[in-house]
């Protein structure tokens, strides 16, 4: 059987994407402020392995418009910030244009406000400063991993902190026995329980990543190998279900109403694609695969929308279900084009 045209696949979802791109607001209609900054990094990812200039031209207007509603593209949510640097990265990455790249330094500044002695360390959700949770901590370190690649850092800041996040976050507890991230700390720096999102397993597989380009060390590796083994093992659908092996939100259910969760999933493959880069463990790159052909067989709609539950049947469309899927798909025509060279 020839292997299916990933590339084409992506293309037809980037496009059914963009029809919820509003050019004048810098946004997309549907998502909210930081989905919006997935689905630019999504944009960017697919604009990476094609020439196209619309994308470019994406990037660069929501550069111009959408820093209107948060200056600097920051708010009082620090995981909000996080996903805008980490776009502004990506942006840079694809455009060799430094003020993407002097935004997201800004905005890791930013950040560093967020973390203080309260539990030992870790980033707050927000400017309240009432909650640690995992979200906000695994964005702040992958954000300074790839800052310490890319930005002019003579004194090593960005590197001692991605360090420093990491010694922290393994130790506090919020990777639970399961070998899952849980959600966040209770008040009493405890984990919490709660509910092991999908994208809480992904955003720390990147930052693992950054670390072991870094450093050359192993150990980043191994931590990671174990949380990405527990998603696969406990957040998919088993192997005697139709589709086995797809990834499924701890929320999804079917005729559920869904909201942030939406974006979740591709959010864990993104960051288990650059995982898998530096791991070459096979069964990341079969799981990518076989999850983009679920999304394009089953989960989507006459008009190349994809839903939120990728075994399908389709369920509903959106900014964020569609920016999702993408991630998967782009994944895949990335890892299909690498294997014919």
């Amino acid at each position: 059987m020839a292997e299916p045209d990933y590339q084409a696949w992506a293309t037809a979802g980037v496009s059914a994407l963009q029809r919820w791109y509003r050019p004048a607001r810098g946004l997309w209609r549907g998502a909210g402020w930081w989905q919006s900054a997935n689905a630019l990094t999504i944009v960017i990812r697919y604009a990476q392995r094609t020439v196209d200039p619309a994308c470019r031209a994406v990037v660069a207007n929501t550069f111009r418009r959408a820093s209107r509603w948060h200056p600097g593209f920051c708010n009082k949510f620090y995981d909000d910030n996080g996903w805008w640097g980490l776009a502004w990265v990506a942006a840079y990455d694809l455009t060799g244009d430094g003020r993407y790249l002097r935004a997201a330094e800004r905005i890791f500044w930013r950040n560093e406000e967020g973390w203080d002695g309260v539990c030992g360390g870790g980033v707050w959700w927000n400017t309240d400063r009432k909650y640690k949770n995992a979200i906000s901590s695994e964005l702040f370190l992958t954000l300074a991993g790839q800052l310490a690649r890319r930005a002019p850092d003579p004194g090593g800041r960005y590197r001692a902190w991605a360090e420093r996040a990491w010694e922290w976050f393994q130790g506090s507890g919020m990777i639970g026995p399961s070998g899952l991230v849980n959600d966040g700390l209770s008040v009493g720096c405890a984990n919490n329980g709660g509910t092991t999102w999908t994208y809480n397993q992904g955003v720390i597989l990147g930052g693992l990543a950054a670390l072991h380009e870094l450093t050359g060390d192993c150990g980043y590796l191994a931590a990671g190998l174990r949380i990405a083994d527990a998603t696969l093992a406990t957040l998919t659908t088993p192997p005697a279900a139709s589709p086995p092996g797809i990834l499924v939100e701890p929320s999804e259910r079917p005729g559920a109403r869904y909201g942030d969760d939406a974006q979740f999933k591709g959010i864990f493959v993104r960051h288990l694609h650059e995982f898998y880069r530096r791991s070459g463990r096979p069964a990341y790159r079969e799981f990518i695969l076989r999850n983009a052909r679920s999304i394009w067989e089953n989960a989507r709609n006459e008009q190349n929308e994809f839903g939120m539950r990728w075994t399908g049947p389709f369920d509903q469309p959106g900014a964020s279900q569609q920016s999702s899927a993408l991630d998967t798909l782009t994944a895949a025509a990335a890892l299909a084009a690498a294997a014919t060279g």
